[in-house]
């Protein structure tokens, strides 16, 4: 069963930056859009930022626009969620997601996803 991998959460001030990334050990992600989704306690899950496999075109929700980076490295199989600015609405548990397409932020809009990891922005 294929199993996304999120790694790089932690514990971050406000105005400071923190890299996700996202790998998926014997699975190839190069053929899939990869998409990075966000839950906060007691929130509705959101799209932060979504990545193609064609043409590496990106997209981003409004909140994060400015902040956030994706980028991905098919030769590492390693999509990256480069976060910069964070503040304390950024905390959240932050889950990468696959499909043939970039979609919304629900469950059944993607094949695979990670366990997720926890990003707290917090003085």
């Amino acid at each position: 069963q294929v199993q996304l991998v999120e790694s790089g959460g932690g514990l971050a001030q406000p105005g400071g930056s923190l890299r996700l990334s996202c790998t998926a050990p014997g699975f190839t992600l190069d053929y899939y859009a990869i998409a990075w989704i966000r839950q906060a306690p007691g929130k509705e899950r959101e799209g932060v930022s979504c990545i193609s496999s064609r043409d590496g075109s990106t997209d981003y929700a409004d909140s994060v626009k400015g902040r956030f980076t994706i980028s991905r490295d098919n030769a590492k199989n390693t999509v990256y969620l480069q976060m910069n600015s964070l503040k304390p609405e950024d905390t959240a548990v932050y889950f990468c997601a696959a499909a043939l397409l970039c979609g919304g932020s629900s469950r059944e809009d993607y094949d695979y996803w990670g366990q997720g990891t926890q990003v707290t922005v917090s003085s």
